[in-house]
């Protein structure tokens, strides 16, 4: 039987890490030097790959996340049954997201990472990739849009999110577990997500910046007043519990939602922001009526990944108002 076509895509981070004079470890190895670097990874499937960067999680960006959603379009069509992107942990629940959004199809997108770096005992880079390519090949992966393959579990970008900052198994899905797992070299899918979103971004569309802010106990709300003169094109707010503000804030987020879409997600990091439970000030359904846009069950990083998506793609308040509607049932 002829093995499946992976291509891996590589952007560095601690996977990709070796020593530096200097101290610490930084990316230094390639897509081609991880591919090496892995037992058993030429039986797992036909592997092809490129260096789009060679950088830490922490730096990098949108214009990285759509190189990459582009590199990935492009393979696809050129006939490979599943992508890899290998990258820094830090932002992995944002690029895998946004490649959900940004890469339509069937074709397995997986994303994976590591933990420890090369250098360390048990470092646990060469099990994530092979795991995650095994996915990338197998056919119970295809129509679930994209992955995380981490800790041999399968989590969908829709809900995983890192949640420790060193525990190789610090990706979780708190609303649903993992979709999935790996055992004995196969792929296991237990749970399959319905439906997806896609935004189609126009080439050379500039980036549209959103800010996020996280509320807090006591917060005076100076920096909302200061979003719009600098630069800020739509802002996320995470507010507190199930979208709630100190009521002093209310009216400064109403004008703030009269100025750019303000997205309201929940600090709280899971779980569904709210609608039409509490009616004092600051409360979800008075913020809702003052403009804010529920997130549904997304959270603020994800949600301030849709809503830059969406103006990058010219998308209008009713456009970004219906989108996010279909957050709030599991799709």
């Amino acid at each position: 039987m002829d093995l499946a076509r992976v291509h891996i895509i590589g952007t560095g981070g601690t996977i990709a890490m070796g020593a530096s004079a200097a101290g610490g470890v930084v990316p230094s190895m390639s897509a081609e030097d991880l591919i090496r670097a892995v037992p058993g990874l030429a039986q797992a499937a036909q592997i092809t790959a490129a260096q789009l960067q060679q950088v830490a999680g922490s730096s990098l960006s949108f214009d990285d996340l759509l190189a990459a959603a582009v590199e990935a379009r492009r393979q696809i069509a050129a006939g490979a049954d599943g992508i890899v992107v290998t990258q820094g942990t830090d932002t992995i629940e944002e690029i895998a997201f946004g490649l959900d959004l940004l890469v339509p199809g069937d074709a397995p997108v997986v994303v994976t990472g590591a933990m420890r770096n090369p250098t360390l005992p048990g470092a646990d880079g060469p099990a994530n990739l092979l795991a995650a390519v095994q996915t990338a090949a197998s056919p119970q992966a295809r129509g679930l849009g994209a992955l995380v393959a981490f800790n041999d579990e399968i989590h969908a970008a829709r809900f995983v999110q890192k949640t420790h900052s060193q525990s190789p198994s610090t990706f979780r899905s708190r609303l649903t577990g993992p979709i999935g797992w790996v055992a004995e070299g196969r792929v296991h899918i237990a749970l399959r997500p319905v439906g997806r979103q896609h935004v189609e971004i126009p080439a050379g569309a500039p980036y549209q910046p959103v800010a996020l802010v996280t509320l807090a106990l006591g917060d005076d709300g100076r920096l909302l007043g200061a979003l719009a003169g600098l630069g800020f094109r739509g802002a996320v707010i995470e507010a507190l519990g199930g979208g709630h503000a100190p009521y002093w804030l209310a009216d400064a987020l109403g004008q703030l939602a009269a100025e750019m879409p303000v997205v309201m997600a929940s600090r709280t990091g899971a779980g569904q922001v709210l609608e039409h439970t509490y009616g004092f000030p600051g409360g979800e359904s008075d913020l809702i009526a003052r403009g804010l846009i529920p997130a549904g069950y997304l959270d603020g990083a994800k949600a301030r990944v849709l809503l830059s998506l969406l103006l990058r793609a010219g998308a209008g308040r009713d456009e970004i108002v219906a989108a996010f509607a279909t957050w709030r049932e599991p799709q």
